[in-house]
């Protein structure tokens, strides 16, 4: 089986057959499967660089947090089948120009491109979104993503300031 179909296979189990399967491979091993995959999803969406320097940059402190967002944000939530990448990466887009978390946005401007969102359905997004989550939050975001776009499309990419954890 390939990885691809395997990592499809975990994600498709659910209710009592996630169940069983944490009772005869473990917490453990479920729990390092999930690891695995949510690091291979964050490096194919943010790239390996960015995932590199956060990983050299982790303390005693945040080791805790990296395993949570590696875990549950990217082996649990990107992973699942239900929505494909490049509407995940319209969706976060949309829900940190809302909650103006400028400082997470360049990472996921260049995450989208990455998922094969063009610059065009980058801006579209964050139009629409200025319609709902207000002009001042889009304003910001644009000029983030017309930055990064910019940065991404002149230096043939990995362009990722270090600022930009996690």
């Amino acid at each position: 089986m390939s990885d691809e179909a395997g990592a499809r296979g975990r994600r498709e189990v659910s209710g009592e057959g996630e169940r069983v399967r944490r009772e005869v491979l473990g917490e453990g091993e479920v729990r390092r499967e999930v690891l695995g995959e949510g690091e291979r999803v964050r490096r194919e969406v943010l790239g390996d660089a960015h995932v590199d320097r956060a990983q050299a940059d982790t303390t005693e402190l945040t080791a805790p947090f990296q395993d949570f967002i590696t875990r549950y944000a990217w082996g649990e939530v990107w992973a699942r089948p239900g929505l494909d990448r490049r509407t995940r990466s319209a969706i976060t887009l949309t829900a940190l120009t809302a909650l103006g978390r400028e400082n997470e946005l360049a990472m996921h401007v260049r995450g989208a491109l990455r998922n094969g969102l063009s610059p065009e359905e980058i801006g579209e997004v964050l139009l629409h979104t200025a319609v709902y989550a207000g002009v001042p939050a889009a304003n910001a975001a644009f000029a983030i993503a017309r930055s990064t776009i910019e940065a991404e499309t002149t230096s043939g990419g990995s362009g990722d300031p270090p600022d930009d954890r996690p």
